[in-house]
C-alpha cells in the first residue's frame, strides 16, 4: 500500500477552527468533517496551502486542481502558497459535467495537456471525485502524478484510487488525528 500519512508535525488550528459538525452527509456517518470551513477561512486557508505542499513536497507536479467543489479551494491555497515561497503552481477546475455552451470544457485555468498534475481534495470518503477528476484530466492530456486530500476518512477510498489509477494516495489527517476513531 502506498498511502501514507505526512510524515510531518502539522500544525494545530486555532481553537475555533477545529470545530467538527456531526452529522451525516453522502454516505452514512456518525459524524461530517466539513473542512470548507477551514479552506475557506482567510486565517487557516494558508496554512492549508503550506501543509498540502509540505505532504506533496517530494513529487513533482507544475499545476494542482480536482473536482470542484471541494479541491477548488485546495488548489487554490497551494497556488497562493507556492507564489509566497516564489515558485509557481497553476490551478485548474475539473467540472463535474462538460459546459453546454461556449467552449464546452471539463477543465478550466491553464492548460494541463502535456503537464505532470496533482490531483487533490477536501475530505476522501467513496474515492469517486478525485477519480472522476483523474480521469478528466487524462483525458485533458495530463499525466497524474498523485492524488492528495486533507482528511481521508478511513473508508477504503486511498486503496480503491491507487488500485484504479495507479497513483500514490497522500494524505494529511486521518480520522485518529481528528479524533474520529
Amino acid at each position: 500500500m502506498h498511502r501514507r500519512a505526512a510524515r510531518f508535525t502539522t500544525p494545530r488550528l486555532p481553537r475555533r477552527r477545529r470545530r467538527l459538525a456531526a452529522r451525516g452527509r453522502g454516505r452514512q456517518a456518525d459524524y461530517y468533517v466539513d473542512l470548507r470551513r477551514i479552506t475557506l477561512d482567510g486565517e487557516a486557508a494558508p496554512l492549508v496551502g503550506r501543509v498540502m505542499r509540505r505532504l506533496t513536497d517530494h513529487l513533482d507536479y507544475d499545476a494542482v486542481g480536482g473536482l470542484t467543489l471541494g479541491a477548488d479551494p485546495v488548489a487554490t491555497s497551494m497556488l497562493h502558497a507556492a507564489a509566497a515561497s516564489g515558485e509557481r503552481l497553476d490551478a485548474f477546475v475539473v467540472r463535474k459535467a462538460g459546459k453546454a455552451h461556449g467552449l464546452q470544457q471539463r477543465i478550466e485555468g491553464p492548460s494541463v495537456e502535456g503537464r505532470r498534475v496533482l490531483v487533490v481534495e477536501d475530505t476522501t470518503t467513496t474515492g469517486a471525485s478525485p477519480l472522476d477528476a483523474v480521469s478528466a484530466a487524462r483525458e485533458a492530456g495530463a499525466e497524474v502524478v498523485a492524488v492528495a486530500t486533507i482528511a481521508d476518512r478511513a473508508t477504503g477510498a486511498g486503496e480503491r484510487i491507487e488500485a484504479e489509477t495507479g497513483v500514490p494516495y497522500l494524505f494529511v489527517y486521518g480520522l485518529e488525528e481528528l479524533g474520529l476513531a
